[in-house]
């Protein structure tokens, strides 16, 4: 520190109104091997000066020295690059032997990358050059380019600005004694497999599928036109439609490997949300049978003549001509599964996976189960009038669903044109309309069916729906389908879970915690976040956990998908692990990055359970089950006090 001082004192007394740069850099970069470089940086020094080595006694000037910028690149390099023997000499400025270069130097240093999509690395070197009566401190930033024949940002990109506030973010965390206690965290693998199932022998039983059943059992069993038996076949024929429809979820995990982030971007998406909803829009129509959703016929006839080959290769195109042709019937089935997976609080790739596992084994199903067993042929239904109503019931359910993308949008952005009270009666009116569809009463005609079950049934979902306009307890088994309980019409205490106290940013909520001597919730969550609206209405509610979070704990609730705007002041750009420039221009991105550098976390719901100066109490958990969360709590407490 004196050293500094006195060096600082040394420039500012020296230095006359000319300015001066004694020292010249460059870069070169030698390709090792696929994942190895020599980074080397030549200083040209003009006659007179000096430029001090990085081993240069700590008495004397400041030495110079490199330093990665973006330290958490995955990459490895030593702490010191290697440098040419510098002379060792005495120096009239500081009046003592020092470590130095003259006419030039040259540094080096050898790294390894451990993420090979890595291309650019920033360097900063601090130096200082003097002469025999003047001294200078410099301060340059390199963006090292590995690889020229790559494409690279240009680096107009990140400044040191830039650099400045990403660090910011990042806190100074205390994790080495947390208490970790034994908790399940819940998933919803399950979950969204039985869906996919679910919604698998729904599209079995719609006009597009449903009748070919018969007909291709009976091609399975005529051993004449098969190379193997009737059941090695039908099992091959449900092995390959698991398979084609698992393959349509493979792309997303390629998304989500290159950001873990990127599908929680996608799903709280304005113009993302709004498409989903006019496409259901599209869906509904189709399901009311104004027009038909197909695949070209092309693709389709290509597909029939390959199937034709028999063997493996045959079942494998019949197996794809069954998903090609059924297309106009499952693909909006299967956009609400896509959608309702990629919007999840989870990795929206994994459960994707397991919901086309679940759509995939049940359309198998049947098919493979008939051919072994084709005396149950005899007991499927006949194709009826049945069917249609199937049909169009889907119809109103994809409608339903259009409403809410629009809410996502709306809660993302604010507008407050979907209040819960508005979203209410939209669907109450859309499963009355159903209901009254079921029980025969539609186009003008008033002859009601009063024994249609499915009718009574969404006549009575519909009376439940009403009672949530009155008390929105009545209808917390919609949670997170629902808009949440403070984004109401009526004036409520604040905008907070349950009327809590909470906070909207960190710091402000730090601060708060600090005055009052309590414990920071630090609360990652989403206003699309479904998971999010699940835990705060069914697991906060309950009366010994509102307790404690109201009186032990200061809430900060982070919206990771809140699209409101920083000012210019806040915003920033970083450079992230592939190598490309991020921009943080709104609120959400901001908490996100801030919950991706501190916890290695991407999820949402994400609670941390921490004091103002930065000690974890209890390992974080996500969602998980009301007795879970409440023993969380008290074991935070516990340790708090310790």
């Amino acid at each position: 520190m004196i050293k500094h001082l006195f060096f600082a004192l040394i420039t500012i007394f020296s230095l006359n109104s000319q300015e001066i740069e004694p020292v010249t850099w460059s870069y070169e970069v030698e390709k090792l091997s696929s994942l190895k470089y020599k980074i080397t940086f030549d200083a040209q020094i003009i006659d007179g000066w000096k430029l001090y080595s990085q081993f240069s006694p700590e008495e004397g000037s400041v030495s110079t020295s490199f330093n990665y910028i973006n330290k958490r690149l995955d990459y490895e390099a030593d702490k010191i690059f290697n440098e040419n023997p510098y002379i060792i000499g005495y120096d009239n400025v500081f009046k003592m032997d020092l470590f130095y270069f003259e006419n030039e130097a040259s540094f080096n240093q050898t790294i390894s990358l451990l993420n090979k999509d890595i291309n650019q690395i920033k360097i900063e070197i601090d130096y200082s050059s003097c002469d025999d009566e003047l001294c200078i401190f410099r301060n340059e930033t390199f963006n090292v380019v590995l690889d020229s024949t790559k494409k690279v940002q240009e680096d107009e990109s990140v400044s040191l600005d830039d650099i400045q506030k990403y660090n910011m973010l990042e806190l100074d965390l205390d994790k080495s004694s947390y208490s970790s206690i034994d908790i399940v965290q819940s998933s919803n693998y399950f979950e969204i497999f039985i869906f996919g199932l679910l919604a698998g022998f729904l599209a079995l039983l719609t006009p597009c599928i449903f009748p070919m059943i018969p007909l291709t059992v009976s091609y399975f069993i005529d051993q004449t036109k098969l190379k193997y038996s009737s059941a090695t076949s039908a099992s091959l024929y449900g092995v390959f439609i698991v398979i084609i429809y698992l393959l349509l979820s493979l792309p997303f995990h390629l998304f989500d490997s290159l950001n873990p982030n990127i599908l929680n971007t996608i799903s709280t998406n304005v113009y993302v949300n709004i498409t989903f909803f006019i496409v259901f829009i599209l869906f509904a129509i189709s399901f009311f049978g104004y027009f038909d959703i197909v695949i070209p016929s092309s693709l389709i006839s290509s597909s029939e003549k390959k199937s034709e080959k028999g063997g493996v290769v045959g079942i494998f195109f019949m197996s794809l001509t069954l998903a090609l042709v059924s297309f106009s019937c499952t693909g909006p089935i299967l956009g609400s599964l896509l959608a309702g997976s990629l919007s999840s609080a989870e990795s929206g790739a994994t459960q994707l996976t397991y919901g086309m596992l679940g759509f995939g084994f049940a359309l198998a199903l049947p098919f493979t189960f008939l051919a072994f067993y084709p005396r149950y042929l005899s007991m499927i239904p006949r194709s009826g009038i049945w069917l249609k109503k199937l049909k169009v019931s889907l119809g109103f359910i994809e409608l339903a669903l259009a409403f809410k993308f629009l809410s996502n949008a709306d809660l993302v952005e604010g507008w407050g044109i979907l209040k819960r009270e508005i979203f209410i009666i939209i669907w109450v009116a859309i499963f009355l309309i159903m209901s009254f569809y079921l029980f025969g009463s539609y186009f003008g005609k008033l002859k009601f069916n009063y024994k249609s079950y499915s009718g009574w049934f969404f006549l009575l979902f519909s009376m439940y729906l009403i009672s949530g306009l009155f008390e929105s307890k009545n209808v917390r088994l919609l949670s997170g389908i629902l808009p949440p309980e403070f984004y109401s019409v009526y004036d409520n205490k604040n905008d907070c879970p349950l009327g809590l106290n909470c906070f909207k940013d960190f710091q402000s909520g730090k601060d708060y915690a600090i005055e009052k001597d309590k414990i920071i919730l630090l609360d990652f969550t989403g206003w699309a976040c479904a998971n999010c609206r699940r835990m705060e209405e069914n697991v906060w509610s309950k009366p010994a956990i509102f307790k404690m979070l109201d009186t032990e704990f200061v809430i900060i609730s982070l919206y990771v998908d809140d699209r409101s705007k920083l000012s210019e002041q806040e915003k920033f750009k970083y450079l992230n692990k592939s190598g490309n420039i991020q921009y943080i221009n709104n609120v959400g991105r901001r908490w996100s990055l801030f919950q991706q550098i501190n916890f290695s976390n991407a999820s949402q719901p994400y609670y941390v359970a921490m004091m103002p100066s930065g000690k974890i109490l209890t390992e974080p958990i996500q969602y998980v089950s009301e007795k879970n969360f409440e023993n969380w709590l008290r074991t935070s407490i516990e340790e708090s006090i310790k």
